[in-house]
């Protein structure tokens, strides 16, 4: 999380999901347990229990904010309106303070028919009601001060789209309540490989070309784009508040690859194009493939590797993309005529270009289908001066194919391999100078076969982009029994251990074994138009990458 407050300024984090209609919040639990879960033949999908936990949950994520800009999203449970639990919304303001961000009202209800939650003529005019008998409850509890901050509809476009329930009149009778709207969407699933139920399992080999293009981000936002002019008409961030490659945790070799981390650059930033304010990946857990990071599969009494996965270093990168300023502008370049597996994007400051962002989604060793992006600012027919700087700095990330899962670097620097990882960057930082042609107006990146380069237009906009240092802290709790040494090669195929009390599956559908969705996209005023009078050419020519 230092990493990315260190690049963004702010972390968002989401705890919730499928537990959270479920969940309740009691003051203690036996022998000292935090959180306990409960088989109640509550019906999810995916074998999720019903979940206990006590207000220690809500001092640890506190703890953490005062450590670093983590940010909390919380949820309050929707299963039983008659009942209504409210003590998370009263402990959370209470002990989180300003670092609560807001609290989500119901997760994916135009599912709740299919999971067995809601009878089957449920609609969205009952969710619209039953929202307000939230918002009635929390005006008349006198323990929750802030009734302004609910996240909704949060519909996985699944059997409602999001325009049903806008159609309600949803924004405008509790726009006073809404700090947000939000969805949630995976663009695939592979629930099939772990639940009964869902058909045929679906070859990965065969889905992966489906993440490999400038295609799969624009069809995953295509669906919310009159939404998201809904909310910014109606003054209200739209975001996506859980997605990530595949829902039930992903496909190996997919969510696990340096592809997925190109997809994802291009998804979160073709999501800023598009007026999203920011979206959150899912985090699951050890049986995850899409996970950003993965603890070890033990304790850490004396070992404190992680494995850090491709996407992180999307994370990273689309970060640095956007900067710390919350005012980035983004903008589809819809560079090379619109080439499928070369987009870019530009990014704006105060109306200024700051950045350009090329990915290039073919691999190729030989080098032949790497290429040069030639960049023009202004000049031209834009009816402006030249305005290409002397010389622009890059940044690259790199792998040698979109199915390497470890050999992956970002401006030289890496995580290392499985079980490799302390939390921070390895290696010496590099960052490539290109002089310009100011003459003919005109800069020439090269853009590796795969890989993806930022390229800042000024030392300062790469100074507000690049940390200087990362921040770490030290374990505050050490083992009083003798440590064991477990040879790493063992540790490496170990499956692990539980601390479940039940054998149960996912605690959230998006995965198969863990519970909260990462923000790793800074929330952001976003336009789509270009700044007047600034253009932005790119011209691809087949180079070799050195």
């Amino acid at each position: 999380m230092s990493l990315i407050v260190e690049r963004a300024g702010r972390v968002h984090i989401r705890v919730g999901g499928n537990t959270q209609d479920y969940a309740t919040l009691v003051k203690s639990l036996p022998r000292g347990k935090v959180i306990a879960k409960e088989d109640d033949g509550n019906s999810n999908p995916t074998l999720t229990p019903s979940l206990l936990y006590t207000p220690d949950l809500l001092y640890m994520l506190a703890n953490i904010s005062t450590l670093v800009n983590a940010n909390w999203y919380l949820g309050i449970p929707l299963n039983d309106t008659t009942n209504l639990r409210l003590a998370i919304a009263e402990y959370g303001e209470r002990i989180l303070g300003s670092h609560l961000l807001g609290l989500q009202v119901g997760n994916e209800p135009d599912l709740y028919v299919r999971h067995g939650h809601r009878p089957g003529n449920y609609t969205p005019y009952d969710y619209f009601g039953e929202f307000g008998v939230v918002v009635a409850a929390m005006e008349a509890d006198s323990n929750i001060h802030a009734t302004n901050n609910l996240m909704a509809p949060s519909v996985a476009t699944g059997d409602w789209t999001p325009e049903e329930v806008w159609n309600t009149g949803f924004v405008a009778s509790y726009t006073s309540s809404l700090s947000a709207l939000t969805v949630e969407h995976y663009p695939d699933d592979n629930c099939a490989a772990l639940y009964p139920g869902f058909g045929p399992a679906k070859d990965p080999q065969a889905e992966f070309p489906n993440y490999l293009t400038h295609a799969a981000g624009k069809s995953i936002v295509a669906p919310y784009l009159n939404s998201s002019a809904i909310a910014l008409a109606a003054g209200k961030p739209f975001i996506m508040f859980e997605t990530n490659t595949a829902s039930c945790g992903g496909f190996p070799g997919i969510s696990d690859s340096f592809g997925a981390a190109l997809w994802a650059i291009d998804y979160g930033l073709q999501m800023g194009a598009s007026n999203f304010a920011h979206g959150l990946l899912h985090v699951g857990g050890q049986d995850v493939y899409y996970n950003p990071f993965t603890p070890p599969p033990t304790n850490q009494s004396s070992y404190h590797k992680w494995t850090i996965g491709p996407i992180f270093y999307s994370v990273l990168a689309v970060a640095e993309t956007l900067g710390p300023t919350n005012n980035s502008q983004i903008v589809d370049l819809e560079a090379n005529a619109n080439n499928n597996y070369t987009p870019g994007y530009a990014v704006y400051e105060n109306g200024a270009l700051a950045r350009i962002a090329l990915l290039n989604y073919m691999t190729d060793p030989s080098g032949a289908n790497s290429y040069t992006a030639t960049i023009s600012v202004g000049g031209g027919n834009t009816g402006q001066p030249n305005a290409v700087p002397a010389q622009v700095y890059v940044k690259y990330l790199v792998a040698p194919s979109v199915g390497e899962k470890f050999n992956i670097t970002w401006a030289n620097q890496t995580f290392g391999g499985q079980f490799a990882s302390d939390g921070r960057l390895q290696g010496v930082q590099t960052v490539q100078t290109v002089a310009c042609n100011q003459a003919a107006n005109t800069c020439a990146i090269t853009v590796p076969a795969p890989g993806f380069a930022l390229v800042f237009f000024s030392s300062s906009a790469l100074k507000e982009s690049t940390p200087s240092s990362t921040v770490t802290f030290v374990t505050t709790t050490m083992s009083k029994h003798t440590d064991v040494s477990i040879d790493a090669s063992v540790l490496a195929t170990s499956n692990g251990h539980s601390g479940k009390d039940l054998d149960f599956g996912s605690t959230s559908r998006g995965s198969s074994g863990g519970g909260k969705a990462a923000g790793v996209y800074p929330s952001i005023v976003l336009l789509v138009a270009m700044v007047a009078g600034v253009g932005v050419v790119l011209k691809a020519a087949a180079n070799q990458w050195p």
